[in-house]
């Protein structure tokens, strides 16, 4: 690699860099072997380990499909006691998410509510148990799939996650959506279908449809709040939620 060409590469790390540490992480999620590489003009494939560890080599390589229990943990570890953004003044407790690494549907809602910002659990109250009858239905378990949200923290008095508060929180649920790799995000409301389709259309006309997110399918639907008050519309989520058991056939 000529040196000129060495230069502009770091020059864009550092900028990458720079914009990741605005938004608070601590890290980025980069190959170490390619850093090094930059840097030191090294060919591809070379490594500054000889003897690298296991879990040195799915770190650098973020192969997370070696251990997502791991990079999960390691994740909510690096989010930690966040004050990222003002929704952390009136939370109790940060809702990371849970359920099965290996899931191959991974639900995605707008923010933990009340009983979620007590017990530190996604989708626990009302509209939580509607959720969980609904896995119930299609034959799976709470356990078998993952949910998550978001936004960590409880916005006041349940309202909408607010522009700024999306944008500083969202890269950990898309984290959690590289991690985890489903085969089928349902993307519970309007909050969470815009906020990975990068859209402003309403949930109204986005749900029943198939989009896509980094390759991966995605489906909107009804957020179980909004099915506790109009109950007549919870055929409509029935019908998404039967298409996306035809996609995972």
């Amino acid at each position: 690699m000529r040196m000129n060409d060495r230069a502009e590469l770091i020059q864009e790390l550092k900028k990458t860099m720079e914009f990741y540490r605005e938004l608070g992480f601590e890290y980025v999620p980069v190959k170490r072997t390619h850093i090094f590489n930059i840097i030191s003009g090294s060919p591809s494939g070379s490594t500054p380990d000889s003897h690298p560890s296991r879990h040195q080599v799915a770190e650098d390589t973020c192969d997370y499909s070696m251990n997502k229990e791991i990079a999960l943990r390691d994740l909510k570890n690096e989010i930690g006691d966040c004050h990222r953004c003002k929704l952390a003044k009136g939370r109790k407790n940060i809702v990371f998410g849970e359920g099965k690494p290996e899931a191959d549907i991974m639900f995605i809602g707008e923010g933990p509510g009340r009983d979620e910002d007590i017990q530190a659990r996604p989708f626990v109250g009302d509209a939580g148990k509607l959720l969980t009858n609904l896995i119930l239905k299609l034959g799976l378990k709470r356990e078998d799939v993952y949910i998550a949200n978001v936004v960590k923290c409880r916005p006041p008095n349940n309202r909408n996650p607010e522009e700024d508060e999306i944008t500083t929180c969202s890269p950990f649920v898309e984290r959690q959506i590289a991690i985890i790799n489903p085969k089928v995000i349902v993307c519970l409301g309007k909050i969470s279908a815009q906020t990975l389709l990068r859209s402003k259309v309403a949930i109204s006309k986005l749900r029943g449809n198939f989009f896509s997110y980094d390759n991966i399918p995605v489906m909107p639907t009804f957020h179980p709040a909004y099915l506790l008050r109009n109950p007549r519309d919870k055929w409509l989520t029935w019908e998404d939620m039967q298409k996306v058991m035809e996609k995972l056939k």
